[in-house]
């Protein structure tokens, strides 16, 4: 078989998850998605910004990072 310059992509297929959160985080949650609309003038839903908010909370704990990398 052919050697190519990319590697097989990883799976892209979203999965869908389903969470019961306290108010005081939902008002939270719709307050953050309302200052993202005034910053950036473009409003995007929070269910939309949730996966962005999780992916930059994991990739700034460093200790999960090493953690992470070394269960291999």
């Amino acid at each position: 078989m052919a050697e190519l310059r990319i590697a097989k992509l990883p799976d892209r297929n979203p999965v869908k998850l389903t969470i019961a959160v306290m108010p005081d985080l939902h008002d939270a949650l719709q307050d953050y998605a309302k200052l993202y609309a005034e910053t950036y003038g473009q409003a995007d839903s929070m269910v939309d910004l949730i996966p962005a908010m999780l992916t930059a909370f994991l990739d700034s704990d460093r200790e999960f990072q090493k953690a992470r990398k070394g269960r291999g």
